[in-house]
């Protein structure tokens, strides 16, 4: 099995440069340990349960589900879930699998109801849900993804589902959060990191604390990992941010400068600002934005120290990641969990 962040790209025509970066990440996995082969097995049961979940007898529901779930997809959530199980000595492979499919099904149904939020033309390198099955289809269409997820994840615990609805809970307020700040200049870096532990870091914190709490760890390790998956959830943002800045649209799957578009507060959007970029002010707060506005805002951000800036915070979340694995005795697992950070932060897409 290839890593699912590169497997993507062989379906695209890609331009020479994007290729090389690709062959220079393999290169860089083959001297570590890859955290996608350390649970292929599991990611695969994860896609088999994500087909099979989306099976309804309304076949538009099926059809706009079918869209997003099997056009691709980092898996990163169901990922972590799955490392912090095993890095523990978890067993008991089915449960962790229905857990980290619920995971991504909350995540894929959060990403219907942000594409009908910000009108999204495209997403993955395709016409959006949104777009092609229109608003009332794909906004019940996320409903019976939320409803799918708690299929799998009511069969545990009540700690697993009030974890689990938790993370739902939290990530909604991030997504009313960020509404707030649409297009303010007044946003703080406080109120970003707010918006980006509840709207991102919430699915990973939980992924990574339900992993370790199916595999029997302590309350204090459990808590460990779940810092862990913040952390990271944090940092995968923050590269998210930036690369719609500087990122290439034929590994992204959309336009750069998506965050101005739609008014988001974005890392790079917020430092820029600070530091008295006025095209970057005037594209964040203007409702009448045009394509040469976007584009010399975006050239803005990228000419000034932000991206630097918003990188450095990037890996000091990640090298808070990095402690609690630190403690974890040596094995495959507690590798791939430490390789999945370093490629989260260095990605390119």
């Amino acid at each position: 099995m290839e890593p699912v962040l590169l497997e993507q790209n062989k379906k695209k025509s890609l331009h020479p440069s994007l290729l090389t970066e690709i062959a220079r990440k393999r290169a860089f996995l083959k001297g570590t340990i890859d955290p996608f082969r350390c649970v292929a097995k599991e990611l695969e049961l994860v896609e088999r349960n994500l087909a099979r979940s989306i099976r309804c007898a309304e076949q538009v529901l099926t059809d706009i589900s079918a869209h997003l779930i099997l056009g691709g997809g980092k898996r990163v959530r169901p990922m972590v879930t799955l490392l912090a199980f095993k890095v523990v000595g978890g067993k008991k492979t089915e449960d962790i699998v229905d857990i980290a499919t619920a995971i991504e099904l909350i995540h894929t149904a959060t990403l219907l109801h942000d594409d009908i939020l910000d009108g999204a033309d495209c997403r993955r390198g395709k016409e959006s849900d949104y777009k092609k099955f229109g608003l009332k289809a794909t906004l019940v269409a996320g409903d019976f993804l939320f409803i799918k997820a708690f299929e799998f994840a009511g069969k545990f615990d009540a700690t697993v589902v009030q974890w689990t609805a938790d993370a739902c809970t939290r990530l909604t307020e991030g997504e009313i959060l960020q509404g707030f700040f649409n297009r303010k200049l007044e946003v703080t870096l406080e109120d970003y990191l707010e918006i980006v532990r509840r709207k991102t870091a919430s699915l990973f914190q939980t992924g990574a604390k339900v992993g370790a709490y199916l595999a029997g760890a302590g309350p204090s390790f459990v808590e460990e990992m779940g810092r862990y998956g913040s952390n990271l959830g944090i940092a995968f943002q923050i590269i998210d941010d930036v690369l719609d800045v500087v990122g290439h649209k034929e590994l992204l799957g959309k336009p750069v400068g998506m965050d101005l578009r739609d008014g988001n507060p974005s890392l790079p959007i917020i430092l820029a600002i600070r530091e008295g970029q006025r095209a970057v002010a005037e594209a964040f707060q203007s409702d009448s934005l045009t394509e040469e506005m976007i584009r010399t805002a975006v050239d803005a951000i990228g000419r000034g120290p932000a991206i630097a800036k918003a990188k450095t915070f990037s890996r000091s979340y990640a090298e808070m990641a990095f402690k609690p694995v630190q403690k974890l005795p040596p094995s495959p697992y507690r590798n791939g969990l430490k390789t999945l950070v370093q490629l989260i932060v260095e990605r390119d897409f």
